[in-house]
Formats: C-alpha cells, sequence, structure tokens
C-alpha cells in the first residue's frame, strides 16, 4: 500500500473546500492515514520545500503556505502518488482541465489549493516531517477489494 503527502493549503481552507476536496480523494478509493490541521512553521517551510531555494518563486511560496492553517493529510492505496497527482491536476489553476481540483477551483498562478508528494521518495520524506510513525494509521476500508484488486498492482 503506497502512501502520500497531501497538504490543503491556506487558500482552500479559507474558500472552505476543505470537505469538498478530500471527498475526491476518498471517492477515487484513497484512504486516510492520518489528517490535522495546523500552521506551518516557517522552519518547517522552508525544510519542506528546500528543494526549490533559489528558485524565484521560493519566498512568496513559503510566505503562503504559513500564511494561515493547512490541514495535511496521509492518503494510501494503490498508486496513491500518481491518483492524487492526477485528481489536483496541472499547478496553475488556469492551465489544469476541468475535473481535477485545480481545474476546478483554482485560477491563479500563486494559489493553488493543494500540495501533493511527486515520488514515493519525496511522500515517504514529507510524510516524516509532518506526522510520527504512531500517527499513521494502518487499515483496510470496508469494500476495498472492490476498488483495488489484490491482482491489480
Amino acid at each position: 500500500m503506497q502512501r502520500t503527502l497531501i497538504i490543503l493549503k491556506p487558500d482552500c481552507i479559507q474558500r472552505h473546500l476543505v470537505g469538498r476536496v478530500i471527498q475526491r480523494f476518498e471517492e477515487k478509493g484513497l484512504s486516510i492515514a492520518a489528517m490535522k490541521l495546523m500552521h506551518i512553521p516557517r522552519g518547517l517551510a522552508e525544510e519542506h520545500y528546500a528543494p526549490h531555494k533559489g528558485k524565484p518563486f521560493y519566498p512568496g511560496l513559503i510566505d503562503y503556505v504559513t500564511s494561515g492553517p493547512v490541514v495535511v493529510i496521509v492518503l494510501q492505496g494503490n498508486r496513491s502518488i500518481e491518483i492524487a497527482r492526477t485528481l489536483m491536476g496541472k499547478t496553475f489553476g488556469y492551465e489544469a482541465a476541468p475535473g481535477t481540483i485545480r481545474g476546478d477551483f483554482g485560477a491563479s498562478r500563486s494559489y493553488n489549493l493543494v500540495h501533493g508528494s511527486d515520488s514515493p521518495e519525496s511522500a515517504e520524506t514529507e510524510i516524516a516531517l509532518y506526522f510520527s510513525g504512531d500517527e499513521l494509521v494502518d487499515y483496510s476500508p470496508a469494500g476495498a477489494e472492490w476498488v483495488f484488486p489484490k491482482n491489480d498492482d
């Protein structure tokens, strides 16, 4: 079972889209393994986005993700990273396809509603930044076999 980190960013919270966004992930068959509401401290944001340090958008990104509360989620399911990224859509809302989270709710270049890990390696690193091992709940939802058959890896 693969896991991925999702962050519902301050604009998602302020626009009251949390439930609708989580619903899309759950309807696709992904399960919540951990979730919390928090303010990301500046140091943690800088550590999380360290690969982007020095890029022109970095200072604004750090200001943005620390500007208000976020919901941090660990989702799990077969191919959860690929599924979550497909559901999120392209980074800029005005480029994202209708039917995706950013395509349906986003229009900005700066405010893109949601973060999702882009690889198994980044997911592992990012999850460890926000959650301790004992905060992750491992379970099989009822009916999971109808979403992810055992021979469908």
